[in-house]
């Protein structure tokens, strides 16, 4: 899949907590997968305090995103496949 840095990506939130982003994804999306620290998407691993939300808007996921010395970031990514992992429950 390649770096999500070169992927064409929206940010929704931007250097927030774990704890707001689950609190954003809760409140915004009605279909959310809870996922271990460690999960991999778009071939990058997320990393951050449990439990971690990962939003389903039509077809684009809402996670969040660390980038070492920069923070945390909720960011908006089209992933059909990624989605269809989530629904099947494969990590």
């Amino acid at each position: 899949m390649g770096c999500i840095e070169e992927m064409k990506y929206e940010v929704l939130l931007s250097r927030v907590t774990f704890k707001e982003c689950r609190e954003f994804i809760r409140d915004h999306y009605k279909e959310f997968h809870t996922v271990k620290p460690g999960y991999k998407i778009f071939d990058s691993y997320i990393i951050g305090v449990p439990p971690i939300l990962i939003g389903v808007d039509d077809s684009h996921v809402v996670f969040p995103y660390t980038k070492p010395c920069h923070g945390t970031f909720l960011l908006r990514i089209e992933g059909p496949q990624e989605i269809a992992r989530l629904r099947a429950g494969k990590a």
